[in-house]
C-alpha cells in the first residue's frame, strides 16, 4: 500500500517548531510521510521532507507569487492526501495552490488562528480580510477555528465543507507546571528577585495590538501602595523603546523589567504570582494558557481569545482596555487576597488539563485527520 503523505504549510517554519511538533509525531506514528513547506531553514523533528518556500508576511510582496508557484508544483508532484495550512499568508497561498489537487482527492484543512476581522476590529480589517476568507472557504474541506466567536462567524457566513472548533494548538501541562512555595522562592532568588516581590508577567511582542502601555499605566497607579510590585515584560518589537521611555516618565522604571526575547519561559512563568494580558485582539493566546497551566490567575483585557480562557471570578478577571484604574484595582486585590489568588490559579490549571492540553487537542485533531483517510484502515490514535 502506498504511503500516505501530509503537507503542513505556514508562513514561517518557526510556527511549526513552536506549536505543531506533537501532530507531526502523531502522523509518523500512523505511518504517514510528513512534509513541511514554510520560509526558513529550521530542522524540524518528525519530518521527512522540508521545503523552504519564500512566503512573506506582507501580501503585497512579489515573492509570494513565486511562493505560490513553488507550492503548486510541490502539490501537483507529491499527490498529498492531506494538506493542512496555517497562518494568514500560508493559508491563502496553500489553498489557492491546492485547487487542482483537491479535484483529484486531496483534502485541504485550514486552521484560522484568529480571524483578523472580529467584533471591535477596524472596518479596514473587514473590508480586506473578510472577503478573502469567505472566498477561500469555498476551497477548504475543513476550516478549524480556535475560539467560539470565530466559529460562529464561520458557521453563519462561510461555505467550507466542514467547520470545527478546536481549542488551539494545545498546552504542554507537564512542562508548564506550578512550583511549591519553597521552589518558587529559590527560583526567584536565582533570577534576582526577592521572596516578597509581587511578580506580574506578560510575554508578547511590543506592538500596538499587544498594548503594553496599558500595563505600565496601571502599575503607575499602584506604585505607592504596592512598591513591591514587579512587572516582567518578555519580548521584543517596534514599541519596546517607547515603552521603556514611558516607564521612566511614569516613575516606575525600577518596577518594570524588560526581559527581551526569552527561551526560558518554563522557568520564568511558574515563579510569578499573576499573569496580566493587555492585547486588544487575540485568537487563543498561548501565553495565557502557559500561565494558567502554571497556576497563575489571570487579569486580562476583555477580547474574544481571553474570554475563551478566563472564566470571570473563577480563573481570573477580565477588564476594559480604557480603564487602567480597573486593572490597578484588580492587581491590588490579587496582592492582598492570597486565598482568592491561589484558588483561581488552581482552577485555571484544572481547566487547562481538562480542556486545552496537548493530549485533548491531539485527540480531537486525530479524529478530524482520520475522517479524511481515503481508505478504511485501523488507526490507533496516539497521545504524547
Amino acid at each position: 500500500m502506498t504511503t500516505k503523505k501530509v503537507l503542513f504549510c505556514a508562513t514561517v517554519d518557526y510556527h511549526f517548531k513552536a506549536f505543531h511538533l506533537p501532530y507531526f509525531k502523531w502522523f509518523k506514528e500512523q505511518g504517514w510521510e510528513v512534509h513541511v513547506a514554510a520560509s526558513g531553514e529550521i530542522i524540524l523533528p518528525h519530518t521527512d521532507q522540508k521545503f523552504n518556500i519564500p512566503i512573506q508576511r506582507s501580501p503585497f510582496r512579489i515573492q509570494n507569487f513565486k511562493a505560490y508557484k513553488k507550492l503548486k508544483q510541490l502539490m501537483d508532484y507529491n499527490n498529498y492526501d492531506i494538506i493542512h495550512c496555517h497562518t494568514p499568508l500560508g493559508g491563502v497561498l496553500a489553498r489557492l495552490a491546492a485547487r487542482k489537487a483537491r479535484v483529484t482527492g486531496t483534502k485541504v484543512i485550514y486552521t484560522a488562528h484568529g480571524f483578523h476581522f472580529c467584533k471591535g476590529s477596524p472596518l479596514i480589517n473587514w473590508l480586506i480580510y473578510y472577503p478573502i476568507e469567505k472566498q477561500l472557504a469555498n476551497h477548504t474541506d475543513c476550516l478549524i477555528t480556535i475560539n467560539q466567536e470565530d466559529y460562529q462567524i464561520a458557521m453563519e457566513r462561510f461555505n467550507a465543507k466542514q467547520i470545527e472548533h478546536v481549542r488551539g494548538v494545545g498546552i504542554d501541562t507537564g512542562s508548564f507546571s506550578p512550583l511549591i512555595e519553597e521552589e518558587k522562592s529559590v527560583r526567584r532568588q536565582s533570577f534576582g528577585y526577592q521572596p516578597d516581590d509581587f511578580l506580574l508577567f506578560y510575554a508578547a511582542e511590543f506592538n500596538k495590538n499587544k498594548n503594553q502601555k496599558y500595563l505600565l499605566e496601571a502599575v503607575a497607579l499602584v506604585k505607592d501602595e504596592l512598591p513591591n510590585v514587579k512587572l516582567l515584560l518578555a519580548g521584543e518589537g517596534a514599541l519596546l523603546e517607547s515603552c521603556k521611555i514611558l516607564a521612566h516618565q511614569l516613575g516606575i522604571s525600577h518596577m518594570v523589567d524588560f526581559l527581551g526575547y526569552r527561551n526560558d519561559l518554563m522557568e520564568l512563568v511558574p515563579m510569578c504570582d499573576v499573569a496580566v494580558a493587555s492585547s486588544l485582539r487575540e485568537g487563543l493566546p498561548v501565553n495565557i494558557m502557559e500561565a494558567m497551566s502554571c497556576e497563575l490567575p489571570v487579569i486580562a483585557v476583555e477580547n474574544r481569545g481571553h474570554r475563551e480562557l478566563v472564566v470571570q471570578n473563577e480563573t481570573g478577571w477580565l477588564v476594559q482596555n480604557e480603564r487602567p484604574d480597573e486593572l490597578a484595582k484588580k492587581i491590588k486585590r490579587m496582592a492582598i487576597d492570597e486565598v482568592t489568588r491561589k484558588a483561581m490559579g488552581k482552577s485555571g490549571r484544572k481547566r487547562m488539563i481538562s480542556e486545552f492540553s496537548v493530549d485533548q487537542i491531539l485527540l480531537h485533531k486525530s479524529m478530524i485527520y482520520t475522517s479524511y483517510l481515503k481508505e478504511t484502515e485501523e488507526v490507533t490514535w496516539g497521545v504524547l
